[in-house]
């Protein structure tokens, strides 16, 4: 999945709009996602999935299995927010919030309205947010996005550990692949005790390879004389858009009216 979004990044047909425009477009959407009400979050997430598929020709099998992977860790924390539990002596406190539930011992467990509310909430934002995050990262490489904070200021410590860092998940993912591929053929997981050692072995290994590669990281660096600051080549063959930007502006001036209107 990393490698085809690096591909997507590189080929898509957004791929030589200015980053900077894209953004700062999506820095923009960000705020307002941020105190917008649940609505208006709705209609973000729409927006900026048509810019991604439509505009950028992303194709949409792989931009929904990216929103259904983020919508899968909302699942899990659901029922912490739905499910709350109260001593029986203090339920006339919560007569209005609770849909149903059952007595547990001297526990009444129910399910909260205001955590059914809370977590649709969550929904809203989250998916808004990442519809924000999917465009930049599907339509902007790594490498030139670093350089476009560079140019706003960001320190340089900072863009060359993150670039360090998506190096080194992308070597991670590559190598866990490979060892679990290994680990399927000789029927490494064919029954769940079978299947904890061999993720236990697979952990091991992962950790072992991971440094071993810091060290050649490490190593290769120092023979090429590295100062302290990644130098990497992008291309300045960039465009700015009116069209996108006057259609950016009008909708990002739509939202806020919508609401805060």
């Amino acid at each position: 999945m990393t490698l085809q979004i690096d591909t997507l990044a590189y080929t898509n047909r957004l791929r030589w709009l200015a980053p900077e425009q894209k953004l700062l477009f999506a820095i923009a959407l960000l705020i307002i996602t941020a105190f917008a009400h649940p609505p208006v979050q709705i209609l973000t997430a729409i927006w900026m999935s048509i810019w991604t598929v439509i505009y950028a020709k992303i194709p949409l099998k792989i931009y929904l299995k990216l929103v259904y992977i983020a919508t899968l860790f909302w699942f899990t924390s659901l029922p912490a927010l739905v499910i709350n539990g109260i001593h029986i002596n203090y339920l006339s406190l919560i007569q209005d919030d609770a849909i149903i539930g059952f007595n547990l011992v001297s526990y009444y467990i129910y399910i909260s309205y205001h955590g059914i509310e809370q977590g649709w909430t969550i929904l809203t934002r989250a998916i808004a947010s990442l519809s924000c995050l999917y465009f930049i990262m599907l339509t902007t490489p790594f490498t030139e996005l670093l350089q476009t904070l560079r140019r706003f200021g960001f320190p340089v410590l900072l863009t060359d550990i993150l670039l360090l860092m998506y190096r080194f998940i992308f070597v991670l993912l590559n190598t866990a692949s490979q060892i679990w591929t290994a680990q399927q053929s000789r029927g490494g997981y064919s029954t769940f005790r079978i299947g904890i050692k061999s993720l236990s072995l697979l952990i091991g290994q992962l950790l072992r390879r991971t440094l071993e590669n810091y060290q050649q990281v490490s190593l290769s660096l120092a023979s090429r004389g590295f100062n302290g600051e990644f130098k990497v080549w992008h291309p300045h063959r960039y465009h700015l858009s009116k069209r996108y930007a006057i259609e950016a502006i009008i909708g990002c001036v739509v939202l806020i009216g919508l609401a805060w209107g």
